[in-house]
C-alpha cells in the first residue's frame, strides 16, 4: 500500500494552520487577560462590600467549588475525537506552534 503526500499541499497546511494558530493565540492571551483582570476586580469589590456590611461572602464555599472543578477535570478520560486529530495532524500541528508563538508574544 502506498500512501501518496504532497509535500506542497502539506506545508500549505501546516503553514495556514500556523498562521491560524498565531492569530487566536494572540487573541486568546489577550482575552485571558481581560478575564483575569475582570474576576479580580470582582472579588476585590467583593471584599469591599463585606467590609462595609452591604454583602456576606462565603469564602470557602467560592473556593471549594473552584477546587472540586480542578479534581473533576483532572479525573476525565481523554475524548473520543482523538482519531479525528490524528487524521488532521498537519493542519493541527500548525496550529498548536502558532498558537503558541501567538500567544506568547501576547
Amino acid at each position: 500500500m502506498q500512501v501518496g503526500i504532497d509535500p506542497q499541499q502539506l506545508g500549505l497546511q501546516l503553514g495556514s494552520g500556523a498562521v491560524i494558530g498565531g492569530v487566536i493565540g494572540f487573541a486568546a492571551k489577550k482575552v485571558a487577560k481581560l478575564v483575569a483582570v475582570i474576576i479580580g476586580l470582582e472579588l476585590a469589590l467583593f471584599k469591599f462590600l463585606e467590609s462595609r456590611g452591604i454583602l456576606s461572602v462565603d469564602w470557602n464555599k467560592l473556593s471549594a467549588g473552584v477546587v472540586k472543578t480542578g479534581q473533576a477535570a483532572g479525573s476525565s478520560q481523554p475524548p473520543s475525537w482523538v482519531t479525528t486529530l490524528l487524521s488532521t495532524l498537519s493542519v493541527s500541528a500548525g496550529f498548536v506552534g502558532g498558537f503558541m508563538v501567538g500567544f506568547r508574544k501576547g
